[in-house]
């Protein structure tokens, strides 16, 4: 008896996110808390590469997530299983995150094979004669040829598996990024073009409000770990604000319009992907900076090791660099406070060396709340950013 077809996601179906994706975005709370509680534990330049590809791996299962429910009918049963089963090995893969480098590493690489090549052979089942069965067959083939090096350097140690897995990663997303032409699949896309632009938008803002509810709650629990003193509830209290200006710079305005890009883009495969890296260099900025509220609210008032420094002042300078990039991609254009700000911040890692963490916190906070200024200004003058997107600019 052969599998009835998968369905695609119609014209008709309510593009809001469902109360499943929802529930499924929690166990990414706690897999990004996890991942910056690992950057804290190895804050050396191994330990922040070692982050950066476990966040690679869990942004790769959050993404593939979120394009499956964006294709395909949210009322599908089969799918609902997957992202049922997606969370709950998820869960285990944050479970295991500390230690993914360490005694923890068969579990972790283990998972994450029966997570991503695992959906890609039941799409495949239930995709056979659908329009996107190339792009599965391509999915499914970087799996394969990823899950070697994933197993294998789980069986190793040291360099040798952060080798491995650095190869594993960077197929992935070498497939994902470069329309490599394969004999049996040809040039097809990941998904081609998003099937609801307001439902992918949506899901890329709700991914990077819980971001920013981890980076609340590692000051939160920093502060209850270390315990009330004045200089320490000041640097929780300037570390939500900053949380909050973080909000606002990516609100205004290209978070709001990103659903209304998609739908006038002439090429919206392209304006697909390029959101995937933007919010990917955003997160990775607020997790490291997660990491650096730790540091900061653990001894506010002592010196200011490199790695803090760079951690905490790197962190929103990375985000302000992913920030432009996603203005660009939604606005063709960049605005000069945000790659402004990022170098400020950069430049000021250096003189925070060895001075009280506590300073690098103002620091951060008067670099955003200028940013949000300049942007409330330009806003005010120049109305042409409330106007519809311009979008596939210059490449």
């Amino acid at each position: 008896m052969m599998a009835k077809r998968a369905p695609l996601r119609s014209p008709d179906t309510p593009e809001r996110a469902t109360f499943l994706e929802l529930f499924f975005d929690l166990a990414f709370v706690f897999a990004l808390l996890q991942v910056s509680r690992g950057l804290v534990q190895h804050l050396d330049w191994s330990g922040a590469f070692h982050t950066l590809i476990l966040l690679l791996a869990l942004w790769r299962v959050w993404l593939v997530t979120t394009w499956i429910t964006n294709r395909l009918d949210p009322q599908w049963l089969p799918m609902q299983l997957m992202v049922v089963t997606t969370l709950l090995a998820s869960l285990v893969l944050a479970t295991a995150l500390p230690q993914a480098f360490g005694k923890y590493g068969l579990i972790f690489a283990g998972v994450y094979v029966a997570i991503q090549p695992g959906r890609y052979l039941v799409l495949l089942f239930f995709m056979r004669g659908h329009e996107l069965q190339g792009a599965v067959v391509r999915a499914l083939w970087s799996g394969l040829v990823s899950s070697g090096p994933w197993i294998a350097g789980a069986f190793t140690h040291g360099s040798a598996r952060t080798a491995l897995w650095t190869f594993a990663i960077a197929v992935e997303y070498a497939v994902f990024a470069v329309n490599i032409p394969l004999p049996w699949a040809g040039h097809v896309g990941p998904w081609q073009s998003p099937t609801s632009a307001e439902h992918l938008a949506e899901r890329y803002r709700q991914f990077f409000i819980v971001a920013l509810g981890v980076l609340t709650m590692a000051g939160g629990l920093a502060l209850d770990s270390h315990g009330f003193t004045p200089a320490r509830v000041a640097a929780f209290v300037m570390s939500v604000a900053v949380t909050a200006l973080i909000w606002r710079t990516y609100i205004y305005r290209a978070g709001e319009v990103l659903s209304a890009a998609f739908r006038v883009a002439r090429t919206p495969a392209r304006l697909g992907i390029g959101p995937v890296y933007a919010h990917l260099v955003m997160v990775a900025g607020i997790v490291g900076m997660a990491g650096g509220i730790d540091l900061v609210i653990a001894q506010p008032l002592g010196p200011t090791p490199p790695a803090h420094a760079i951690a905490f002042l790197g962190g929103p300078a990375l985000f302000l660099a992913g920030r432009a990039g996603f203005e660009y991609i939604v606005f063709a254009k960049v605005s000069w406070n945000r790659p402004t700000g990022a170098l400020v911040l950069v430049a000021l890692i250096l003189p925070a060396i060895h001075r009280p963490p506590i300073v690098a916190t103002v620091a951060v906070l008067v670099v955003m709340l200028g940013v949000a200024i300049t942007d409330a200004v330009r806003i005010r003058h120049h109305r042409g950013e409330l106007e519809p997107p311009r979008v596939d600019g210059p490449s």
